[in-house]
Formats: C-alpha cells, structure tokens, sequence
C-alpha cells in the first residue's frame, strides 16, 4: 500500500469560472485511476508528489529515456514504500491495461506527439504548458481530443484556483472598477549564461537520444547542460515567453473573456542580451496581441535589475516579478503565480483580497478522468489557444530584423507598450546593454484571418512557415 505520506517526508523529488458547457464524451467508469507519469525531470517530479496526493490516483508506472532518472526516480519511491513499474519508451507503458491514464513532462518538442499518441491508445492525458511546440500541433492536440472523446487537461493550474475564480466573479458583478481596459503579464526571471561550447557534446550514455529526440531530427546537442537546457534552443523549447509564459497568457486571456481564436494581430520586439551563449530564443522581450477591445501586454526579462548581478534580484512590476496586472478603469487585479491575488483602487489601497486554492490541477484531471466529464476551461482546446499566444510572440520575432529603437517605438504605438519599450531600453541599459550596438529586434506584424490559425499581410509566408515543424519518420504527428 501507499505511503504518500512518508513519500512526500523522504522523497527529495519535490522541486471562465464554470459558466461554460462541460466537454463531455462517454468513458469508461473508473472509481481508480492508475497514472503513469511520463517524463521524470523538474515537472515530472512535481507530477509525481502532486499525484501521490490524490485519493483517487494511484501511480503505478513511470517512464524517462534517461536510464539514470529512471532508476533514481523508482529508487526513491522504493524507499517510501511506492512501488511502480519502469518504462524508458512510454508506448510500451501505454500497451495492454497497466496504466488507465498517463500525465506528461517530457521537453517541450514531445508533448503533443505522446499526447496524442496516448488518447489514440484510449489513455487520458496530462499535458504540461506549454501544450505544444508550435501552432500546428496545439490545433492537433484539440482535434484528437474531439475525435478520441478522452480527457486531455493542460498544465495551467490557476484554473483550478479558488482565488482566480472569485476574482473575476467579483470583477464581472457590478463593475466594482469599471471595464478592463489592458491584460497584462510579466516574467522577471532569472536566466543566466548557459554557456557555449567549442564543439557538439554526446548526449549521456544514459539517454536513448532517438527516443529524447522524438520528432526533431538527431542533432548534434549544442549546450553544455543536456537537460534543461534546451527550453532556449530552436528545436526543443520555446524560450522563457513559451515556458512561463503561457501561465500568465493564460490568465489574461482569461480575464478577457477566453476568447477561442487568435488576435487579430500580434507584434514582439527584443533580444538575446547580455551574454553570447548557445541559447537562441530571446531573453529579453515583449508581445503586444491586439485583441479588441481588450489588448494583451507580455513581457519577459531574464537579466537581474542590474549590473549583471543576479544576487541583486529582479525588476518588479506592482510588487510582481512574474505575475499578472489587469488594469480596469477604477483599479486593478494584482497577482503572481499563485493562488493569491488582490484588487487595488486607483490610489493602489487594496479593495479585496483572494486566497485559496481548492481543489488541485491534478485532483481535477483525475476526476475528470473519473467522471468523463470536463469543463472547457480545463481541456485541450483552452489549452491550446493560451500556449498559441505565446508561440504567436516568438514568431513575430523570429521573422523580424534589427532596427533602431525609433522604429520599435513606432511599431508599439498603444501607449502602455510604448512605456513598456522605454522600460526595457532602462533595464537593458542598467546591466550595461547598449540597445543601440546590440542587434535589437523588430518582430514582424502578424495578421491573422478572422483571429484563425494563418496570417495574412507582408509577414505572412515567413510567419506561416513556423506553424509548424519538421517531422522525423516514425514520429509523425496524425489525428
């Protein structure tokens, strides 16, 4: 039997409101739910304590490519008195009936792939944010949910928030601030060098890399730190803006009214500064998505305050260094990424205050699981649409070029992504950046058609190519 309690003692693994109609599809009833955990790194450690916790869930298997995740992750089980069985390729766990539903922490570039592979298996799904690695497969992610019937949830915990829900019931009664007029998030997060290497390194001996590799091609590993890492490389991350991003995306889109199609038109600007790494995606960089009437402001730092000193901290917002601040007409709803958050007037004395968590992300998947029954905040097409967000930023700025900080000024004419460049070109300039010698970049506009999935305009063949990646035979993504 479990001890879930002595697990989570010993173990060092820890590292719209429902107004909507549910997305319901018959399942088979289960009053148990045996989970297999996909993916053992950072999340997936999470997954695991997190699942350890849920009544209803018993964790039965889990699966890493890397041998040596594997074998310390059972170990430490082991030592709590959870036994599970160990897979390295996650079909083999999905064959046969050991595992009723699988959740997934695998790199960035893998999850729609096992995703939809394991609801085509007739396995609910857990997906971690972002839900994909790129426009194209979120859409796919949504269309196998659709045509499998099967519970698909996203990682976006503040939806199974109490004091998110609250907030923008309170919000939406009365008007007690008026209308929203800017969404708002931010993430200062630290991301130092993550060095350069002279030449390709071998990935670990204890890494099948065909299996890590998935449905990119077998590339030389350009970093220093096989694991991690990645998140800032073209073919496997997303950046810090596809990372922690898509939770606060989330919860603007959210406060929004969760709109199910696109903006109308998305624009970044921003740079890898300084430091010259093997990382590729920006670390320095904001997004405007032109929603109407309500626009979304994101912003991501990954150097300190200043002087290049990480132990100085981060630039906060509002008291906020990753976080979210939704501007009304009489107020604000501050917040970070938790389950807390509170509404100031405009004065900034604080009106009301929200706490609470109810019950977890990972108690609602089970139940949904349980159940056959899911709310749509909850599932893949909600999850799709905020991780899209993100991925519409990083091609903005993919096909853009360098230009002068005039020039990104008149781009961001909405006068809250005005104050926002002149911010940054502050912060840049305190950790000695010159903006105007360091290659800064001016993304390209992206218009969408009617708020769907390709775009129209000047950008539009560039912008419409990184829809979607390259797949290598055996790893193809169909629905």
């Amino acid at each position: 039997m479990m001890n879930r309690r002595r697990f989570l003692a010993a173990s060092a693994l820890a590292g719209t409101w429902s107004m909507m109609p549910p997305f319901a599809r018959a399942q088979t009833p289960l009053s148990e739910v045996r989970v297999g955990v996909i993916g053992l790194n950072g999340r997936g450690a999470n997954h695991i304590e997190e699942l350890l916790k849920v009544k209803a869930a018993k964790l039965v298997a889990i699966c890493d490519c890397d041998s040596d995740v594997l074998d310390r992750t059972k170990a430490k089980l082991e030592k709590a008195g959870v036994k599970v069985k160990t897979f390295t390729d996650f079909r083999q766990m999905l064959e046969g009936d050991l595992v009723d539903a699988v959740t997934i922490a695998t790199p960035n570039h893998t999850h729609c792939y096992i995703a939809i592979t394991s609801v085509s298996a007739g396995k609910p799904v857990y997906v971690e944010k972002p839900v994909s690695h790129n426009i194209w497969e979120g859409r796919m992610l949504a269309t196998a949910q659709k045509k499998t019937g099967k519970i698909i949830q996203h990682g976006f915990q503040r939806r199974s928030e109490k004091a998110w829900e609250d907030a923008f019931k309170w919000l939406n009664s009365g008007d007690p601030i008026g209308k929203l007029k800017l969404a708002r998030g931010i993430c200062y997060k630290p991301r130092p060098s993550i060095g350069k290497v002279a030449e390709p390194n071998h990935p670990p001996a204890s890494v099948d890399y065909d299996l890590w590799s998935g449905p990119r091609e077998l590339l030389p590993v350009m970093r220093e730190k096989f694991h991690y890492d990645w998140h800032w490389q073209f073919p496997y991350g997303n950046g810090d803006l596809g990372n922690q991003g898509p939770h606060q995306l989330d919860v603007c889109r959210w406060a929004i009214g969760d709109p199910q199609k696109l903006p109308a038109y998305a624009l970044s600007c921003g740079g890898r500064f300084g430091y010259q790494d093997d990382g590729q995606w920006a670390n320095t960089q904001i997004v405007f998505l032109g929603y109407d009437p309500v626009p979304i402001l994101f912003e991501v730092r990954g150097l300190p305050a200043k002087d290049m000193n990480y132990k100085g901290g981060m630039d906060k917002i509002q008291g906020q260094d990753v976080g979210n601040i939704l501007e009304y007409e009489g107020g604000m709803l501050i917040g970070g990424h938790s389950a807390a958050c509170h509404v100031v007037d405009q004065d900034g004395k604080v009106m009301k205050e929200f706490k609470g968590s109810g019950p977890s992300h990972f108690e609602t998947w089970v139940q949904a699981v349980i159940s056959g029954k899911q709310e749509t905040q909850r599932a893949a097409e909600s999850g799709h649409v905020s991780s899209a967000l993100a991925h519409l930023g990083n091609i903005s700025w993919r096909i853009g070029g360098v230009a002068p900080l005039d020039k990104i000024r008149e781009g961001f004419s909405h006068p809250a992504a005005a104050e926002a460049v002149d911010r940054m070109e502050a912060h840049l300039a305190a950790n000695g950046v010159d903006v105007k010698t360091s290659g800064f970049t001016l993304g390209g506009r992206l218009e969408t058609v009617d708020g769907g999935e390709e775009f129209r305009g000047d950008s539009a063949e560039k912008a419409n190519a990184l829809l979607k990646d390259s797949y290598r035979s055996g790893y193809e993504i169909v629905v």
